[in-house]
């Protein structure tokens, strides 16, 4: 079986993306606390920093497909060259290094859509050139979670994918395609939580006295999701999740909320959360990992489903280059 590799982990969406279709030999994940998630549910423990020297002599010496979502952070322009060593000092150029040197097939990335313009659209530039530079013809897009994968949450990023020049073909490479647009069936309430409970999620107006009544005379439907903006509540009419975030864990009223059918309101649970990011029920949460982290990891991640249709076509490009063998 093809091996990958997950850096920037996280809760390990790439690793579930590819089960089946490759093995996951080597992760790498800064935090201890999401270190402990990603073992729970893929049954070994990422390393750390991948921006230090040992970090980076554990990976394999050979694997087929690097994978990761790395933050975007500026590039130095000093000269600019908008080349490899533009890169320095950022965490693009540890994932360009360890590509150089391994030399994957595949090189399939994920970050923000706003990506292809930070800094005037001087750092995706420089990132293509980068891949180019060490020998890799990029493709990439734009995708949505709700148009591309059945899943209820507007959720833009962008996907970016290179193939090794010495060991793809172009005729392989010219097999590849993002995956294409399909209608959404799967509603909000198909993904909640049947019965919850707790009352650490429901609002009422003994304990947010300040806000009850605009939040229970603005949020009348049960069909959608709501967000607190400090002085007013946004409906999304489009009936789908508002694009989840990492500051969901920072408290205040950053997690969407929702109107249930019985009249109470409440925030989404880290489960549902988990859920609009397209993890399947069986995914696990230790038991000392608090709510505040399950929010932010799961505002962190990426929508499984949009990576595995992203890493199936990567397969019809690697099954096509095997045949061509």
């Amino acid at each position: 079986m093809l091996k990958m590799i997950d850096l920037f982990a996280g809760a390990g969406g790439f690793h579930l993306a590819f089960k089946g279709l490759a093995d996951c030999v080597y992760a790498s994940e800064i935090d201890p606390i999401v270190q402990t998630v990603y073992e729970a549910n893929h049954g070994f423990r990422p390393h750390g920093d991948i921006t230090l020297q040992a970090t980076k002599d554990a990976i394999p010496e050979e694997f087929d497909i690097l994978c990761g979502g790395f933050p975007c952070q500026a590039f130095s322009h000093a000269g600019m060259r908008l080349g490899f060593n533009d890169t320095r000092g950022t965490l693009f150029f540890d994932v360009a290094e360890i590509a150089k040197k391994h030399k994957p097939s595949v090189v399939f990335l994920e970050n923000v859509a706003g990506l292809t313009t930070h800094d005037d659209g001087k750092t995706f530039t420089t990132i293509l050139n980068v891949l180019d530079e060490i020998g890799y013809e990029v493709k990439y897009a734009i995708l949505n979670s709700m148009e591309v994968a059945n899943i209820p949450h507007n959720r833009e990023r962008i996907y970016i994918v290179g193939f090794n020049r010495e060991k793809v073909s172009q005729q392989a490479i010219d097999q590849f395609s993002f995956p294409a647009e399909m209608p959404l069936t799967t509603s909000i309430q198909d993904l909640l939580e049947k019965g919850v409970i707790d009352s650490k999620y429901y609002y009422t107006k003994a304990k947010y006295p300040d806000i009850f009544d605009i939040l229970d005379s603005s949020m009348s439907g049960t069909d959608t999701l709501y967000q607190w903006r400090r002085k007013y509540v946004r409906e999304n009419k489009s009936k789908v999740s508002p694009c989840l975030t990492a500051n969901m864990g920072t408290g205040g009223h950053n997690v969407p909320l929702l109107r249930e059918v019985g009249g109470a309101i409440r925030k989404l649970t880290p489960r549902e959360c988990f859920n609009f990011q397209g993890y399947a029920s069986s995914y696990v949460f230790p038991p000392k990992v608090s709510d505040s982290r399950l929010y932010k990891i799961a505002g962190n991640s990426v929508t499984v489903p949009v990576l595995e249709a992203i890493a199936r076509n990567i397969l019809v490009v690697i099954n096509h280059l095997r045949q061509v063998e």
